[in-house]
């Protein structure tokens, strides 16, 4: 949303964001899903914005690379999986528990040293048992953690705002991004949150894929497109992507955020207002198609009635 007022007269009302796509059900639009969403060119000028670009956002897990770059710098030994895994919304495999679980052990820790909440499985909707390590979190705490062991700072108080990883975490989002902080919360996992437009979130996956090799930035990204597994999970639209675009980026958050970076330096970032995350997938593939991308290993997001599909959402960008 955004707006313009002039001096000493009342602020403009809010112009709404653009509609980017709509659910069709027997061929009538029965809802509509407003966002914004900025395209970077090859060399970073801005080839396309729809809504508010500029203004802050949470990113939610798209920040994740990001801050496993800082916790590279800080002198954190990672690599392959693991470092996948350091960026990742896992969706609580057995396969990501368990390198989870390797990961704190090779700190010398335990499940008890994360403060992630407990979920099961599946974000929450599989089968088995809560815990720690299936928290889609898990593996970015368990690295926050090792960082911590590594340089001798406090384990308990990892999440806390001014402890030495999260500042180190703030400051590679401020560096990627070009832009400060403009707003902290706390995210669904409890560690903090850090804002920033989607021009800079675009910035920062752009800045992800052209690194030099061998620098943090370009090891994360090199990282998750070795192991996309590892990143989202089976069925997951950032797993299906990296699998089938050679050297493609992506990374999608909470509240209906995405961001995907090309090899050759093209990057986008969209959210949804309303945090609709069906919308996400159409509007993401709409926008890579648009960009000469094959974006058919997107999941569909159908709409059903009676368990047969009687609609769809679709783009509308």
């Amino acid at each position: 949303m955004s707006s313009v007022a002039r001096e000493g007269s009342p602020a403009a009302e809010p112009v709404p964001a653009p509609v980017l796509a709509e659910v069709v059900r027997s061929g009538f639009v029965e809802s509509r899903h407003r966002g914004s969403l900025v395209v970077l060119a090859a060399d970073g000028s801005v080839l396309r914005a729809l809504g508010d670009v500029t203004g802050p956002v949470f990113p939610r897990s798209c920040n994740k690379p990001m801050q496993a770059a800082g916790l590279l710098r800080a002198g954190l030994s990672l690599a392959g999986e693991r470092l996948a895994l350091a960026a990742a919304s896992h969706a609580g495999e057995d396969a990501h528990r368990e390198l989870v679980a390797r990961m704190l052990a090779e700190a010398g820790l335990d499940e008890d040293a994360l403060r992630c909440p407990a979920d099961r499985p599946g974000y929450g909707a599989g089968p088995g048992p809560a815990s720690r390590t299936a928290m889609n979190c898990s593996g970015k705490h368990a690295a926050m953690l090792a960082a911590s062991a590594a340089n001798g700072w406090p384990l308990a108080t990892y999440t806390e705002p001014g402890h030495p990883v999260q500042v180190l975490a703030r400051e590679a989002v401020e560096a990627a991004t070009g832009e400060p902080v403009a707003h902290v919360g706390v995210d669904g996992c409890g560690a903090p949150l850090f804002s920033c437009s989607l021009t800079g979130l675009a910035r920062a996956f752009r800045g992800l894929v052209l690194a030099g090799p061998g620098t943090p930035e370009r090891r994360v990204a090199d990282a998750m497109r070795a192991h996309p597994e590892c990143v989202a999970g089976q069925g997951r639209a950032d797993t299906l992507l990296m699998r089938a675009v050679p050297g493609l980026l992506a990374k999608g958050g909470a509240e209906a955020v995405q961001a995907v970076a090309l090899p050759d330096g093209r990057a986008l970032a969209l959210k949804i207002e309303d945090g609709g995350m069906r919308a996400r997938g159409p509007v993401l593939a709409a926008v890579l198609a648009s960009l000469g991308v094959d974006a058919s290993a997107v999941p569909a997001e159908p709409v059903l009635g009676a368990g047969r599909q009687v609609g769809e959402v679709r783009a509308v960008i």
